[in-house]
């Protein structure tokens, strides 16, 4: 199967806006700048025969015979020419071009990155491994290759483990060494919760644990530990372990949804014959509802507490997360408004969680822009923020042609929507941010990899019209910073729900592995806080018109916030 190129994840801040490097020192006034030389790359691609050898040595003819005449100088031209050929399912050709980018530019930590890319798409992680750990350690900064390099370590994953008992002692010592990883990892351990409160936390789960405690129990008692800690980036994922494991028969056999405050059944899967869409739920197996749901919210990982990120997360993995609230029960009764009797339900057979799936009215493409009816208004879709290293070329090709196209169409409102979007490195929201200011601003406040105090400096074709941002709970990391600067900055009206994230963010996740039951986690390592300080740290960004979609619009796939937002603009 062919793999795909824009894997990276991760890739550091300081790469993302990576620019040609230029020629230093004094030059003959013949001599061309490093911009004005042709590019090496490019001729390589159209010259490479079938020989990835017989091309490497046209390379070194090349730069012995005409070293003025091609940029040499820039180690993006054979980094761009190893991508193209992983595009074209090249794999080994590419390593050889990134091995030779590697001795050209050996004390340059990307090449070394590419290389352990290219490795691990070819399957030798042993090699990757070795790679992105030079890369690390000529950049420490390289969230990618630490990311890479403990992806791999951990990539083995038993899902068989659901019963499995280990020692109690196995279990505390994995506890204790939790703790202590998440409190000296992560800066800001401390910040939503006192130190005393924490290891309280710990002593009460080591006291529920005995000689029959199993994995699945376990690890839900890791959980609630993890999300003490209030920091989006410190957590187990998105419940990934958890539903990966748990039997099919266990599982809540309901895909539901959680609207202001009312557990709507939204899919009733193999029991549509016993309950219907839109369904009220007061109860499961005798038990509240909103005692479960206080229950999971307790092991959900988010910022600060944010409730909508929580409340997201909940619906998204409904059939998996209550099973684990509830102890697992063997089967499911629930009350359902309106019904004097409990309702038993059929277990599932098969589920596949579509929990990723975009909307039919939304774009279906990360990025996108659209122009509507009335010929003065455009809707630009930023799905996400995550144009790291290489791909960062390719959302900065589109915001700049999107915002001179709405200049050229005199465009009066622009709508931006950033629901669901997780973030990103922070050039991605910087470099929009230039697009919507009309004074040069500051960023960060406190920044750990950017010391930076200059201001940024808005383009001269920066958007003179009205802004509308829409959003939901789902929003996170970066998207939380920019739109601290929007709010802070009042740049647009906002519309939708509290956003899942805010000012502050403790990001650079470090990938950790417990020692005894192999529980993967991440904590999150490096302080960052915009200049939007006056903003609070346990809150979301709130909009100025909080709108919900209903369960009747939701069901017909009807985009409430849209269509609010067009009614505030017909009404400007």
């Amino acid at each position: 199967m062919k793999k795909k190129l824009l894997i990276l994840v991760g890739t550091i801040l300081t790469l993302a806006c990576q620019s040609a490097k230029t020629i230093t020192g004094s030059k003959s006034k013949s001599e061309p700048t490093a911009s004005a030389r042709k590019s090496i790359g490019n001729v390589l691609m159209e010259t490479k025969s079938d020989s990835i050898g017989e091309t490497i040595n046209y390379y070194h003819q090349l730069k012995r015979e005409n070293p003025e005449t091609y940029n040499f100088d820039d180690e993006s031209e054979l980094n761009d020419f190893g991508y193209k050929l992983l595009e074209e399912d090249k794999i080994k050709d590419a390593i050889k071009i990134f091995e030779l980018l590697v001795s050209e530019f050996p004390n340059a930590a990307n090449p070394y990155d590419s290389l352990g890319e290219a490795y691990h798409i070819d399957g030798n992680d042993s090699l990757a491994v070795k790679y992105y750990e030079k890369s690390l350690e000529l950049d420490p900064k390289n969230i990618n290759a630490e990311d890479w390099i403990n992806r791999i370590k951990y990539a083995e994953y038993d899902k068989s483990r659901f019963s499995k008992v280990y020692s109690v002692k196995a279990y505390k010592d994995d506890l204790d060494e939790l703790g202590n990883r998440l409190t000296e990892v992560n800066p800001n351990a401390y910040k939503f919760i006192s130190k005393e409160d924490f290891w309280k936390a710990i002593e009460e789960k080591k006291n529920l644990i005995n000689e029959h405690t199993t994995f699945s129990e376990f690890i839900w008692l890791c959980s609630e530990i993890i999300a003490n800690i209030s920091c989006s980036h410190t957590s187990m994922g998105y419940f990934y372990q958890e539903r990966e494991m748990i039997p099919m028969a266990l599982r809540f056999p309901i895909e539901a949804r959680l609207i202001n405050g009312t557990f709507y059944i939204l899919d009733p899967l193999v029991n549509k014959n016993i309950v219907r869409a839109k369904d009220e739920i007061i109860a499961i197996n005798g038990i509240p509802f909103e005692t479960i749901k206080k229950e999971i919210y307790k092991h959900i990982s988010s910022q600060g507490d944010i409730e909508t990120y929580k409340k997201n997360f909940l619906n998204a993995f409904t059939t998996a997360v209550i099973p684990y609230a509830m102890g697992f029960p063997k089967s499911y009764e629930i009350s359902v408004k309106g019904r004097d009797k409990p309702v038993r339900l059929l277990p599932l057979t098969e589920y596949e969680n579509k929990f990723q799936e975009v909307p039919k009215y939304l774009c279906e493409e990360p990025l996108c822009l659209d122009f509507l009816e009335d010929g003065k208004s455009a809707k630009m879709t930023i799905r996400t923020f995550a144009y790291y290293g290489n791909r960062f070329p390719e959302y900065k090709k589109f915001i700049d042609e999107s915002f001179k196209e709405l200049e050229s169409k005199e465009i009066k409102n622009l709508i931006i929507d950033i629901r669901s979007n997780g973030g990103g490195p922070s050039d991605a929201g910087i470099f929009l941010l230039r697009y919507l200011t009309k004074e040069p601003f500051t960023y960060f406040s406190n920044a750990q990899f950017d010391e930076s105090e200059e201001p940024v400096i808005p383009f001269d074709n920066a958007f003179n019209g009205k802004l509308y941002f829409i959003m939901d709970g789902n929003g996170g990391s970066t998207t939380g910073h920019f739109m601290s600067i929007v709010k802070d900055l009042n740049l647009a009206v906002l519309i939708g729900e509290e956003l899942g994230s805010n000012q502050f963010c403790t990001g650079g996740q470090k990938r950790l592995r417990l020692p005894n039951t192999d529980i993967n986690y991440a904590v999150g390592r490096n302080t960052y806080v915009t200049t939007a300080t006056s903003l609070p740290d346990n809150r979301g960004i709130i909009p100025d018109h909080e709108i919900v979609q209903n369960i009747d619009d939701h069901l017909n796939g009807v985009d409430t916030i849209m269509e609010y937002t067009l009614g505030i603009i017909g009404k400007d």
